[in-house]
């Protein structure tokens, strides 16, 4: 059969969350999807039944192949829709996510080809995630958390990998985005802040804002890392 767009749905926020966990807890994905338990252990029981997910209870949920593959079309749609609400329209990256959940449910696909081409082809949304294709391949991203990287290291901000508002709205204001170069000149011990030197400026950060920006290494230095989390 094929997938219904609130299988789809749910099938894109499993793979989000899969970023950062290897099963993803129901209590986690009801949370996300805004979706009562109920309604969560429904769908899930309905993915798994069409072989779009393997449920191990008590740990989580995991997206099979065939799980990962309708997910590429709710994916697309939701990047594409926050490249083209801060692009054409002009809303702030901070709130594209929020917005975008909701847009994206009322346009098809003629929609979704003109947005495109108003946002001339884009291939990452603002926060830096990679848009799969039409025909539904993930592009692969060659990045690692800045919390990863040693000292010394010369680096591009790949993506920034969270949706909280504040935090959006103040890397935002340090112009640490998608694009940005910067050396890592030092990274205190024990979970310690991390000093950046941009082009005009340095910045100091801490440790809860790193771990949400994701870089692309152009020349690994030889300093130590901050302890991982």
């Amino acid at each position: 059969m094929n997938a219904s767009p609130a299988m789809q749905r749910y099938a894109a926020e499993i793979y989000r969350l899969q970023q950062d966990h290897e099963q993803v807890p129901l209590s986690t994905l009801s949370l996300h999807i805004e979706s009562s338990a109920q309604a969560t252990a429904s769908m899930v029981k309905r993915l798994q039944t069409h072989g779009y997910l393997a449920h191990e209870p008590y740990r989580g949920v995991a997206l099979t192949p065939a799980g990962e593959q309708i997910a590429m079309p709710s994916l697309r749609r939701h990047r594409l829709t926050e490249v083209f609400l801060v692009k054409v329209m002009k809303y702030d990256w901070a709130t594209a996510h929020e917005l975008a959940d909701t847009f994206e449910r009322g346009i098809n696909d003629k929609l979704e080809d003109r947005m495109d081409e108003l946002a001339e082809y884009p291939t990452r949304c603002p926060h830096g995630e990679p848009i799969p294709s039409k025909d539904g391949v993930m592009p692969r991203v060659d990045d690692m958390p800045l919390i990863e990287i040693p000292s010394g290291s010369e680096c591009v901000i790949s993506r920034v990998r969270t949706h909280d508002l504040e935090k959006l709205t103040y890397i935002g204001e340090l112009g640490l985005v998608p694009g940005v170069a910067f050396h890592l000149l030092s990274c205190a011990p024990f979970k310690g802040p991390l000093r950046l030197k941009m082009k005009t400026h340095d910045h100091l950060i801490g440790y809860e804002l790193a771990c949400s920006l994701w870089v692309e290494v152009i020349k690994k230095g030889a300093g130590n890392k901050p302890p991982p989390k």
